[in-house]
């Protein structure tokens, strides 16, 4: 079978997860907390600073533009996840209707978006944690242990370890990392509504003003950064497998998770903004708007703290925590802090979670060695691919700084996205009488909106970001010729898995 014309049926995609099935455990409010504890994290606790930077007020609409663009997607993850509600999310989708090189590709951008995702959460959790040892216990720990070589460190130790104890509670089993997870969203929901409680009613209304101090351009480049805010919630449909009743409970949890999380974004937006510290751009001696993440903007907050002003939203790296503070409620601020270090772990759960399951998959359909397959004979779970995934994320986030991680997630992810929805259009074309029991409403409006803004926000990514994409997927094309072209099942003529 000419390896470029491989595609497995959605038939034999459900009779091999059947024959080597995990244990269906997740219900629809499990499953919804583990795609709200996927999303809700980085984005909205750290990269709301940069955002700020980016487009000043304007960072309102960034928001509802990443976020407008999350949920056409999940539209068309919830139809294609409900009709074949297996492990593998885009990667299997893809494998059924675009064919085995699309599929490879997909799986392979997925680690972009899930092992990197892990890592970045990681590195921003190592921040909070060390800020609070140092504010609450007064023990000062070596920067040289806490950030990797690109910031003047030896290794990020704390996100490594982080990473390491997510790593043996996914090994434990599905169930108790779910009831941790639960316990970990509502934890960080609750410092959320906090920030929200107290920040709305004292909203200035005057620091809306200029909205749009960059432009358009500005609200596009930081929605491309933050769209990393929402990336996770395709982790639910990872979990297909392991669903109690998924052509029910998939979309439901799909869509509930990122439209919460939609709405929560737009109310601590506007708190942020309606803040005294307002939300407008930090520019030099000079006027001109300074690019966020450079030497050039540390130095001139540095200024402008010793100048007696109060520290801008853009300087702060734990910037809600700073806005209750700035405010009036020192404490509170504190306690957001200490909540954000408490849940970030969820978010790496998630992400986590999301690549074991692509890895177990593609190593079930011969992509990757079959021992990626192996089951715990005790906890039920793929843990060889949980340790792989584990030693991927702890060595990124050990060595990688947390911008960097989140932009190249970004890359892989808005690829992925884009290849689920036009995953759809072509079934709808091809097998347009296949049950589905949920079907995409407007689907030939959706999907090609779905399509064109994971496209037009991959272009507003920086250069390298955008570089990443092409380069990493160059070195999966030549693992997929070199080991999983010759050993793929379907390659071979075996339609479901023994």
């Amino acid at each position: 079978m000419p390896y470029f014309n491989r595609v497995k049926s959605l038939d034999a995609i459900l009779a091999t997860a059947e024959k080597k099935s995990l244990q269906r455990s997740l219900g629809a409010f499990q499953l919804t907390l583990l795609g709200i504890g996927a999303v809700m994290g980085t984005g909205i606790f750290v990269l709301t600073s940069e955002a700020s930077q980016k487009a000043g007020p304007g960072m309102m609409l960034s928001f509802v533009l990443a976020g407008f663009v999350c949920l056409v997607a999940a539209i068309c993850y919830a139809e294609l996840a409900a009709m074949a509600p297996v492990a593998g999310s885009a990667y299997t989708y893809s494998y059924a209707v675009l064919g085995e090189p699309i599929a490879w590709t997909v799986g392979w951008a997925l680690i972009l978006e899930y092992a990197l995702g892990a890592s970045a959460v990681a590195s921003s959790w190592s921040g909070y944690i060390v800020g609070l040892i140092e504010n609450l216990l007064h023990v000062r720990i070596s920067p040289l242990w806490v950030n990797g070589p690109a910031a003047g460190g030896y290794v990020n130790l704390p996100a490594a370890a982080i990473v390491a104890a997510v790593t043996g509670l996914l090994i434990m089993g599905t169930s108790k990392s779910a009831r941790a997870n639960a316990i970990l969203v509502c934890i960080k929901v609750s410092a959320l509504v906090l920030f929200v409680v107290l920040a709305l009613p004292v909203m200035n209304t005057a620091n809306f003003h200029p909205f749009l101090p960059k432009g358009i351009t500005g609200v596009t480049g930081a929605a491309a950064s933050i769209f990393f805010a929402y990336v996770g919630f395709d982790a639910v449909s990872t979990a297909a497998e392991e669903t109690t009743n998924p052509q029910r409970n998939v979309p439901i949890a799909l869509i509930a998770s990122l439209t919460f999380c939609i709405i929560f974004y737009i109310a601590v937006s506007a708190g942020a903004i309606g803040s005294p510290l307002g939300a407008q751009p930090v520019s030099g001696a000079d006027g001109a708007v300074l690019s966020p993440g450079t030497l050039a903007l540390t130095q001139r907050c540095e200024a402008l703290v010793a100048g007696g002003a109060a520290q801008p939203l853009a300087c702060s790296h734990e910037a809600l925590a700073h806005i209750l503070r700035s405010i009036g409620w020192v404490k509170l601020g504190n306690l957001i802090g200490l909540a954000a270090t408490i849940a970030l772990p969820s978010v790496v759960l998630a992400m986590m979670f999301g690549q074991t399951r692509i890895f177990f998959t593609m190593a079930r359909d011969g992509l990757l060695p079959a021992r990626f397959a192996a089951v715990h004979p005790r906890f039920h779970t793929p843990h060889v691919v949980t340790l792989v995934t584990g030693l991927i994320a702890g060595l990124t986030t050990a060595f990688l700084p947390v911008g960097k991680l989140a932009d190249y997630s970004n890359s892989g992810t808005l690829f992925a996205f884009a290849t689920v929805a036009l995953a759809v259009l072509v079934l709808r074309r091809v097998d347009p009488a296949r049950h589905r029991p949920f079907r995409a409403p407007l689907v030939w409006i959706v999907a090609p909106l779905a399509i064109f803004g994971c496209v037009y926000l991959y272009a507003s990514l920086d250069l390298i970001a955008k570089l990443v994409l092409p380069g990493w997927g160059l070195i999966g094309l030549l693992v997929y010729l070199g080991y999983g072209r010759s050993r793929s099942l379907v390659g071979r003529g075996i339609a479901e898995a023994d």
